[in-house]
């Protein structure tokens, strides 16, 4: 039995291949990309998942893996995992932008920690919506739900040179736009109703200037804030929820499923 060096390539490149996208998805979806999850576990996954779908792939391209069009095949499954990945966590940087509208209408903007989603400092405010959300998402098995459309990519979005087209890219960046107004969506009930509150206050100051409102206004707003992120909770996670069945349509036609 006598194995040539081409096959032995060919036989490297389909698991390699499929490795890239789907360990590029790993890289960008929102979970496992924190710093909280180690490499080796996102590796893990990646790898597992791979040798399931060996088996069920159509076949590859006749490319060797190590030329220049071999590069660029693996260039373009990179780009269709981090695609599939970042149109989820622009659903969470919504969450992250109206959660900082509500913080800095209740005066809490200072107060604010680490993200272990972005890394960066946000608002305690937003990291209850970060926390609630990310429990929903998992609860819905929508890191399941991705994983399979991925899966389905290969047959949908075969591994060959040609993969996302420039239009996709345009719809990707379009789609960009719904982290402000998902965003505005999802903190307008809660902003709107701070606003009159405030607007009340400085009505109350111009008729009484003797009113110190800095130490009435401030308790007031907080406690306020709160008890109105309590009451809208259910319709924020319901606007969620609407985003990422958007973010998974969005993600459909992207890889043609």
């Amino acid at each position: 039995m006598q194995i040539t060096e081409a096959e032995i390539l060919r036989m490297v490149a389909s698991f390699i291949w499929p490795l890239m996208r789907i360990s590029a998805m790993f890289v960008a979806v929102p979970v496992f990309s924190i710093k909280a999850v180690p490499v080796r576990v996102r590796l893990i996954f990646s790898v597992a998942i791979t040798l399931v779908v060996m088996p069920l792939l159509p076949p590859l391209p006749d490319v060797e893996m190590l030329s220049y069009l071999g590069f660029l095949i693996a260039a373009q499954q990179v780009l269709i995992g981090l695609v599939a990945g970042f149109v989820l966590q622009l659903v969470f940087a919504a969450v992250v932008f109206g959660g900082q509208g509500i913080a800095y209408s209740m005066g809490l903007g200072f107060a604010s920690m680490v993200d272990p989603v972005s890394g960066l400092q946000v608002p305690v405010v937003a990291q209850i919506y970060i926390v609630t959300s990310t429990l929903m998402f998992l609860i819905a098995d929508g890191h399941l739900l991705l994983i399979e459309m991925l899966v389905d990519s290969f047959n949908t979005l075969p591994i060959a040179l040609q993969g996302l087209e420039k239009v996709d890219y345009w719809a990707l960046i379009s789609w960009g736009s719904r982290i402000f107004a998902g965003g505005l969506l999802l903190a307008l009930p809660v902003i709107a109703s701070l606003l009159m509150v405030n607007v009340s206050f400085g009505v109350a100051t111009k008729a009484a200037p003797q009113l110190n409102i800095f130490s009435v206004g401030f308790p007031v707003t907080l406690m306020l804030g709160l008890l109105l992120m309590w009451l809208t909770l259910p319709n924020v996670l319901d606007h969620f929820s609407g985003l990422l069945t958007d973010a998974y349509a969005l993600i459909s036609t992207l890889l043609r499923i």
